[in-house]
């Protein structure tokens, strides 16, 4: 380099512009810090469960995928400069992290499930001890099959767990699942205690509670507990459907300005019921000469009156 040219050094570069957003360079910094204050929280993604080998551009290269990227935060350690395991990244507007957590939550980077959900959403209050034990699976079942079957009974608010060897890191034929709600945690055991899942009939009970003797999660005072806690909350209701209608219409509900229970207007040039037989336009006009009967022999399609015979 010139003499006198001062380079920054290694990690001072506060940001780089990348398509149009930034990364922000986090090292000793806190969320909560000056990144919080401009950033619009309904509209950013929190990503945990990262591999150490993910870097904040790996981050940016796969949500962008899902929509406009204003910036990616993923906090180090001052020290060593590690990642801390999660990021967070800001959309420009609430749809698009709203669809990236609908399609990248659970995909799998470095070979470890990550987890995307709202930055803006407590999770302390989502921990209600309705924690599953799922036992007897495959050991081809990974946390991405468990969590895809197991979230069409409620909300997952952890990434499901599969205990593994930690030298081999095959699975040990068990896991956990953790809902926010015990509705939901009930209605999984219902449905899939004793149910094949890649082929082997899996068991599916309350998992046993941490530094107690064999009691398990699902107790009355539990119950009573997430009660309480359910009426100073708002539910969150996992999306169950493949698409929606229009955001406040109800099921069946016709087109906007419609009195409820009227049928939709017929397509335009497209005859009403009974009278499909004839083209738009050809109502009541006569057919051209020779054309009455169609080819000889042929009868005329339903709906359409049956021609006189022709003058002898």
């Amino acid at each position: 380099s010139p003499a006198g040219e001062c380079l920054p050094a290694p990690g001072a570069m506060a940001q780089s512009s990348i398509a149009g957003g930034r990364i922000t360079a986090s090292a000793g910094s806190n969320l909560l810090g000056q990144h919080a204050v401009d950033r619009n929280q309904e509209a950013t993604v929190y990503v945990g469960n990262l591999d150490p080998q993910v870097t904040e551009e790996i981050v940016w290269e796969v949500f962008v995928q899902a929509g406009p990227v204003v910036n990616v935060y993923m906090p180090k350690d001052r020290v060593s400069n590690a990642h801390q395991g999660y990021a967070f990244v800001e959309y420009r507007g609430e749809e698009d992290a709203d669809y990236a957590i609908k399609v990248l939550n659970m995909i799998k980077l470095f070979g470890k499930p990550i987890r995307a959900n709202k930055a803006s959403v407590d999770k302390k209050s989502n921990d209600v001890g309705a924690n599953l034990f799922v036992g007897n699976l495959d050991p081809d079942m990974d946390e991405k099959l468990l969590y895809d079957t197991f979230s069409a009974f409620g909300v997952v608010i952890t990434t499901p767990k599969i205990m593994r060897d930690p030298d081999t890191g095959n699975s040990r034929g068990f896991g956990f699942v953790s809902y926010d709600s015990f509705e939901a945690s009930d209605a999984a055991i219902e449905a899939m205690n004793g149910q094949f899942l890649c082929n082997r009939p899996i068991s599916v009970t309350y998992a046993y509670k941490k530094d107690t003797n064999g009691e398990r999660h699902g107790t009355p005072a539990e119950r009573l507990l997430a009660a309480n806690m359910e009426k100073k909350t708002t539910t969150h209701r996992p999306h169950t459907m493949f698409a929606a209608g229009p955001a406040g219409a109800p099921p069946g509900a016709g087109p906007p300005g419609m009195p409820p229970g009227m049928p939709p207007p017929p397509l335009v040039g497209v005859a009403p019921p009974g009278m499909m037989g004839a083209p738009p336009g050809m109502m009541g006009a006569p057919a051209p000469p020779g054309m009455m009967g169609g080819p000889p022999g042929m009868m005329p399609p339903p709906g359409m009156p049956v021609p006189p015979p022709p003058p002898q």
